[in-house]
C-alpha cells in the first residue's frame, strides 16, 4: 500500500470515529437541544444532507446552518465536559467487552450485554 493510500485509510478511520463520537454525544445530550437545533443537526450529521440542502429546507442561509451545527457541537461537547457520560459509558462498554472475552459462561455474557443495553 502506498503512503497516500495509507493516509486515506487513516483519514477515513478518523472520520468514522468522529461520526461515532458525535452520535454518542447526541444520544446522551441531544434532548437538551431545541427542536430546531435537533432538526438541523440530525439532517447534517445523520442524514448527510449538505448545508445548501438544509438551508433550502429550513429557509435560512448556508452560513446560518453551518453556525448552528458548530454551536450544537459546542453545546454537546460542553455537556460532556461537565457530565462525562459518554466517557463513562465508553469505559463501562470496554470493561464489559473484556469480561465477555474472559469467560465462556453464556449467562455472564448475557447479563453483561443486558447491562450495556440498559446504559
Amino acid at each position: 500500500m502506498k503512503a497516500e493510500q495509507v493516509s486515506n485509510v487513516i483519514e477515513k478511520s478518523l472520520e468514522l470515529e468522529q461520526i461515532e463520537y458525535r452520535s454518542m454525544l447526541y444520544d446522551f445530550y441531544g434532548e437538551l437541544l431545541t427542536q430546531h437545533q435537533k432538526n438541523i443537526y440530525e439532517d447534517a450529521v445523520f442524514n448527510d444532507l449538505s448545508l445548501g440542502e438544509i438551508a433550502d429546507e429550513q429557509g435560512i442561509s448556508r452560513q446560518g446552518v453551518h453556525d448552528l451545527i458548530k454551536r450544537c457541537d459546542k453545546i454537546l461537547n460542553d455537556y460532556e465536559d461537565k457530565l462525562h457520560l459518554v466517557a463513562k459509558f465508553t469505559r463501562i462498554r470496554t470493561k464489559i467487552g473484556k469480561i465477555n472475552k474472559m469467560t465462556d459462561n453464556e449467562e455472564i455474557k448475557r447479563l453483561s450485554n443486558e447491562i450495556i443495553e440498559e446504559l
